[in-house]
């Protein structure tokens, strides 16, 4: 089971990794964008782990970490990626509900509310250089093993690669959404930060499930 003192690790990786990808994401905003998209999701993270650190694990569920990550995310970015962020860990605090501890499967279903979550708020579809280009592509790579009855670990290493695939694919596509989307072709060639900064933070997901279940098979 996971607990929201797993969740809040989940955080903290998430934070970490996407503080150390800081600089890069900046530089790809900066092609196509105004090039703080780095800066922006530093931000979030950083804001976000700090409040679901603050929790008492022993009495906070993981829907109230989720709630809680999305509120301090959204306080703290002000660019797009707030409100989306903002949504997806809103949905997943609601697909998971009061549940006190959440089961593989439980956990699966938040990962594809928060993709949900980000796709309906954004208004996007995938192949228009969006983060709905990761993260799509991931929340269903990862619900087709489920059904397929592949393990949780199994579910995630595929969802990462998909949302690789989609992130790299986005170099080819010209922008639907944003500032972007004002170059017309000029962004053909520069991947697009936000489905970079999703594919970190997937990856980051992916990175905790692997850790989760091998504390699982040492215990």
């Amino acid at each position: 089971m996971i607990t929201t003192k797993d969740l809040q690790h989940l955080f903290a990786l998430i934070a970490a990794d996407i503080a150390a990808h800081r600089d890069h994401l900046c530089e790809l905003d900066g092609a196509i964008g105004d090039g703080d998209h780095g800066l922006a999701m530093d931000a979030g993270c950083e804001a976000s782990v700090k409040a679901v650190a603050a929790l008492d694990p022993a009495q906070a569920t993981p829907a109230a970490a989720f709630n809680t990550a999305a509120k301090a995310f959204l306080n703290a970015v002000g660019a797009s990626s707030g409100p989306l962020y903002a949504t997806a860990f809103m949905r997943a605090g609601a697909a998971v509900k009061d549940r006190p501890d959440l089961s593989d499967e439980e956990f699966l279903r938040a990962f594809a509310a928060m993709a949900a979550g980000i796709q309906e708020r954004g208004k996007a579809e995938p192949g228009e250089k969006t983060m709905v280009d990761a993260w799509k592509p991931a929340a269903d790579a990862a619900l087709d093993a489920w059904a397929s009855g592949a393990s949780l670990l199994e579910c995630f290493d595929l969802a990462e690669r998909a949302a690789r695939q989609g992130c790299e694919a986005t170099r080819d596509m010209t922008a639907a959404k944003g500032r972007a989307s004002r170059l017309g072709e000029r962004v053909i060639g520069h991947i697009d930060p936000g489905a970079a900064s999703a594919a970190i933070i997937i990856a980051s997901i992916a990175k905790f499930v692997e850790q989760h279940d091998s504390c699982r098979i040492d215990m």
